[in-house]
């Protein structure tokens, strides 16, 4: 009976470790969000990134980011941008903490916290002019 009770508490103490504060740390990142909600994009020509930025709450204040790997760009017959990019993004940003998703599949789980405390910085990126007009 002394084996079967400490089996028992092993068994209870490796749940309690595998569910141990440190896995409740972030809250689950959601899914991205319908074009409806998406307020700007952006080109960082550095990183070769295409950037979405989207208002959740649907107040215009950008609250959550994806970005993009761009494979090939263009311009249009009529001077716009055109970007081809990779299907699903690499980078998200949501709630002050920057994910990464290096197998980029979407959303599904196997995300990684890249950076904590993290808050997108929409000045970094120096805006995109075309003939002195914004693209």
């Amino acid at each position: 009976m002394k084996g079967l009770a400490a089996r028992f508490a092993l068994a209870v103490l490796g749940l309690a470790l595998l569910n141990s504060p440190a896995n409740w740390a972030y809250e689950r990142l959601p899914a991205e969000p319908d074009e409806n909600s998406r307020v700007d994009e952006l080109y960082d020509h550095e990183s070769r990134m295409f950037l979405m930025l989207y208002s959740l709450k649907g107040n215009g204040a950008v609250d959550y980011v994806t970005g993009r790997m761009v494979q090939e760009h263009a311009r249009s017959n009529y001077g716009n941008p055109v970007y081809y990019t990779e299907k699903f993004p690499l980078f998200y940003w949501w709630n002050h903490t920057m994910w990464n998703d290096p197998e980029q599949d979407g959303v599904n789980g196997n995300e990684k916290v890249y950076q904590e405390n993290v808050d997108f910085d929409r000045s970094r990126y120096k805006p995109c002019v075309f003939n002195g007009q914004p693209c």
